[in-house]
């Protein structure tokens, strides 16, 4: 997840907001990590972002490389190597440009170190690259194409790809948005879930049970996805596309990716031509049936949700704290048009088929 969030350390004394402190903290751990890697002389690092991970953009002269050091708890040691295992397969087999991970002088890709004060971090350092994020305020048409593609191309390698060992990965399904060891909490706990929201949104949430149930966990509709496939998550740069950012990879709906690629713009006015040209760059790559696109709305509630809750458990970070007074709200509008039959997305009224397993993709 992009933006500026920071979880607790549990490992430490520092407390939920001390975001200056633990910057602080990991600013010399990283320091002090420079020699993992077998970098050149006169290395510096500059904070570049902070996120559910914090990335630091590596220099010396003309090299750059970017450090992620991931939050604790988040993930194992082996499941980061899973992620980087699969992004490497993506670049080596599907044609999809992703950075490449860095071996440390020891030749491990993920290291791992600590500092006074600051419990053990992993951290992977990857290859630089250039290009700039396609900007909301911009027409998003011809980047969206462009992520459908790739997401096809990502879906059709997962469908193929053998992990070789039980994935230690994170699992985008009904249980990681609402079962009682929520990914990201509950989102009743989310900021101005006000009684009359809640109500709404108790009903978005049983149905999105149901349609879920419904349509079912086939390999040619769940597997392993990028799970934060956003415009945030592109660079662009002289025709070349990299895709980045793989760490809430993991297991879940094929197109939960779309919904992922709106997160946070669901009711921005171009969300009808965002969803054509997603579903257009993907039928260039893969089959996507009609009824996978009706469904699509399905998947963008259950983002909605999903973020809602991750709003209300990041409370004390910048980026959803300044989206808070209203999330709750904009949810429950989304919610009540979704619940009402109508779409969220400018699609037809999904209408599930009596065996929807029956169908293309099931």
């Amino acid at each position: 997840m992009a933006g500026t969030v920071l979880g607790t350390n549990p490992d430490t004394d520092l407390r939920a907001g001390s975001l200056e402190e633990e910057l602080r903290l990991v600013g010399q751990l990283v320091e002090a990590s420079l020699p993992l890697w077998p970098l050149p002389a006169g290395a510096e690092a500059r904070l570049l972002n902070i996120a559910e991970n914090l990335t630091w953009l590596i220099r010396a002269g003309a090299f750059r490389a970017v450090l992620r050091v991931h939050r604790p708890g988040y993930h194992s040691r082996r499941g980061i190597g899973q992620e980087l295992a699969w992004s490497q397969a993506l670049a080596r087999e599907a044609g999809i440009d992703t950075p490449a991970p860095i071996a440390g002088v020891n030749g491990e890709l993920v290291q791992e170190g600590s500092v006074p004060g600051l419990g053990p971090r992993h951290m992977v350092l990857f290859e630089f690259a250039p290009g700039r994020q396609p900007d909301e305020d911009e027409d998003l048409v011809a980047p969206f194409h462009t992520l459908g593609a790739i997401a096809a191309r990502t879906h059709l390698h997962a469908q193929g790809w053998a992990a070789g060992e039980d994935l230690e990965r994170l699992v985008w399904d009904e249980d990681a948005v609402f079962g009682a060891g929520a990914t990201w909490g509950d989102w009743r706990d989310a900021p101005n879930v006000t009684p009359e929201i809640c109500v709404v949104l108790e009903a978005v949430e049983a149905l999105l049970r149901q349609r879920l149930a419904l349509w079912g966990k086939g390999r040619a509709r769940y597997g392993l996805i990028h799970g934060d496939m956003r415009l945030a998550n592109l660079l662009i740069s002289e025709g070349r596309t990299v895709l980045i950012d793989f760490d809430d990879s993991g297991l879940g709906w094929y197109l939960y990716d779309f919904a992922a690629a709106i997160s946070f713009m669901e009711d921005h006015p171009q969300v009808p031509a965002l969803r054509a040209a997603w579903t257009e760059g993907y039928r260039g790559v893969a089959p996507l049936s009609d009824e996978e696109e009706r469904e699509i709305d399905t998947f963008v509630m259950l983002r909605r949700m999903a973020l809602l809750a991750w709003i209300g458990s990041h409370i004390e970070a910048p980026e959803p704290r300044a989206m808070a007074p209203h999330f709750a709200e904009g949810t429950a509008r989304l919610g009540r048009i979704w619940l009402a039959g109508g779409s969220v997305t400018g699609l037809p009224a999904p209408g599930l088929t009596s065996d929807p397993l029956a169908a293309p993709g099931g």
